[in-house]
Order: C-alpha cells, then sequence, then structure tokens
C-alpha cells in the first residue's frame, strides 16, 4: 500500500482498480479555456460522458500523460473526476524539447520547479501531480531533452514519484534514457518505458525487462504497428511470466483541437477506436482470450502492473 496522488487528492493504491496507465483525456485544455470552439460543441460534455462510460465498463483509473507544454489542464481534469468518478492522476515533467530560450539551465532549476507541482501543487490549484513524465523519440535523446530527462530524475530522487518515458521503440531509444537515469542515480523498477509494442524485437523488450522496468504495451488500436501485432507481443510477454510488469493502454485523448488534424486522421481515428477507453476490454481482452489466455490473468491485467509500479515492487 501507498498512497499518491489524484487530481482529488490523496489516493490509496489498494483503490486503483483497473487501470489505464497512458492516456490524454484533456489535451490542449488552456486552449479550450481560452477558445472552446475551436473544440467543437459540448466538448467538455463530449468528454466526460467517455470517461463515464468507461466508468461503467470497469476503469477506475486513468493516469493522464499530458505535460503542461502539451497542454495540461489539472482543473479540468480534477472537474472530469468529480463529475465521473474516475480517479485521474496527472502529470509533471515535460513532453519533448525545450525551446532554446528555456535551454541555458541546469537540470534543478527544472526539477524544483516539477518537485513543486508534486509537494505544493500546479499552478496555485493545489492539485498535485502523481507522475513524472520525460520525452526522446525518433533521433535518441538531444541535448535539450536530456536536460529535462536529467530534472525529472532529480525530481524522483527528491519524491519518489514513479518516472513514465515517452520513447520511440524502433530506434530503441530507451537504451540511453535509461542509462541517463542511471547515472542520476534512478532505481528503475520506478521507471515505465511507454510505446514499448511499436516494435516486435523481443530481445529489445526482454532487455528493457531485465534492467527492471515497467513496459507500457499502449497506443491501441494502432500506430506504426497493427493492433492485432501489439496484442501478440503481449501475449508474449504474459506467456513468458512478465505479466505483472506490463502496463496496457491506449494513449487515446478524447477530445483534441479540431485544427489538430486533418479530417481525413480524425474520421480514421474515430473508426479505427469507437470503444474509447474501453477497446482494451471490449477488442484486445477478447482476442488474447482466444489465444489462450486464462480468464484469471486477464482480470489481473491493468490491475497488478499498475499497482506493483506505484508502489515500487
Amino acid at each position: 500500500m501507498s498512497i499518491i496522488n489524484s487530481v482529488l487528492g490523496p489516493l490509496d493504491t489498494k483503490k486503483l482498480g483497473f487501470t489505464l496507465m497512458h492516456e490524454h483525456v484533456m489535451s490542449q485544455g488552456f486552449v479550450a479555456r481560452n477558445y472552446p470552439e475551436l473544440f467543437g460543441e459540448r466538448f467538455l460534455d463530449r468528454i466526460i460522458d467517455g470517461v463515464a462510460a468507461a466508468k461503467q465498463g470497469g476503469v477506475d483509473t486513468i493516469i493522464d500523460a499530458t505535460t503542461f507544454d502539451l497542454g495540461r489542464d489539472v482543473s479540468l481534469l480534477a472537474e472530469i473526476s468529480r463529475r465521473t468518478k474516475v480517479n485521474i492522476i496527472a502529470c509533471t515533467g515535460w513532453w519533448m524539447n525545450l525551446p532554446s530560450y528555456l535551454a541555458g539551465h541546469s537540470p534543478d532549476l527544472y526539477a524544483d520547479l516539477f518537485v513543486r507541482e508534486i509537494q505544493e501543487g500546479i499552478a496555485g490549484t493545489g492539485i498535485k501531480a502523481g507522475i513524472l513524465k520525460s520525452a526522446a523519440d525518433f533521433g535518441g535523446v538531444t541535448a535539450t531533452g536530456e536536460i529535462m530527462l536529467r530534472a525529472v530524475a532529480r525530481a524522483h530522487r527528491r519524491t519518489q514519484v514513479p518516472i513514465m518515458l515517452h520513447s520511440y521503440a524502433p530506434e530503441q531509444v530507451a537504451k540511453r534514457q535509461l542509462a541517463i537515469l542511471k547515472e542520476e542515480g534512478v532505481d528503475l523498477k520506478r521507471v515505465a518505458v511507454d510505446h514499448v509494442n511499436d516494435t516486435k524485437d523481443m530481445e529489445y523488450i526482454t532487455w528493457l525487462l531485465e534492467q527492471g522496468c515497467y513496459l507500457g504495451m499502449d497506443r491501441y488500436p494502432g500506430l506504426n504497428l497493427s493492433a492485432h501485432a501489439r496484442t501478440e507481443t503481449l501475449k508474449w510477454l504474459i506467456d513468458a511470466g512478465w505479466v505483472d510488469r506490463l502496463l496496457p493502454s491506449h494513449d487515446f485523448g478524447l477530445a483534441t483541437p479540431l485544427t489538430f488534424y486533418s479530417p481525413d486522421v480524425k474520421e480514421s481515428n474515430e473508426k479505427g477506436n469507437p470503444y474509447g477507453y474501453l477497446y482494451i476490454k471490449k477488442v484486445v481482452f477478447p482476442q488474447l482470450k482466444e489465444m489462450g489466455v486464462p480468464k484469471a490473468v486477464l482480470n489481473t491485467l491493468c490491475v497488478n502492473g499498475p499497482r506493483n509500479f506505484f508502489e515500487g515492487v
């Protein structure tokens, strides 16, 4: 048992329940506050309807992976959580590269900011972050990306709040990310490497697990690889005995600015995932059952892994 920060206050890890570890309930929230028309009519009601449907379908907790630079709005997250009874955990940290005018500082400056958001609250709201996030994508860890990764590591060391990493599996970018975290003294069992199932390189995936990491098996129903290919990887890892270190999720947003995607991409996303935050339950779990995964194991998927991660097991 551990106590972690949710957007509505302290949360006992025993109450996490069925947890989706990487979603974007409300990206570009501060844009929505200023220009709500960019999100279409009733955008907040649409989000609440989607999260409420997830609750009715058995989802208890959602980790919102939206950092400040992705438009995080914790007040909106708190309202959504209150109205749906779904636990929501907000993150602090930084997604991609710092703009050049912010890049000339020590990681310690940013670590102080992240610690403040964990211990005191975000933007004067009193709502505290419950997870740290850093990111690197194709091309690897950049110089400014390294500043933020070291800042996240130092904030973790001071608070013991765990770390999620946006990473690019096809180029094995996590190898460099983990090396930096180890230099900073981070215990890698407090780290989740996300988007791992963008590759089917089982040697690389197994290597990550051997370092002690948890694996974000997300981006359902598909980006870079198909949903079925992702589920095949999930099945292989379950059979190999890693079920309690797996973190399935969707990396899905219920509302984005109307200008964020082209109409064709937006339509494709909606057709590809008509189930929202229940895609894993409604599509992936039946596929795993057909592949021979016992019901008892399915019942623990999205439960044991997230709880173990937050408890530092």
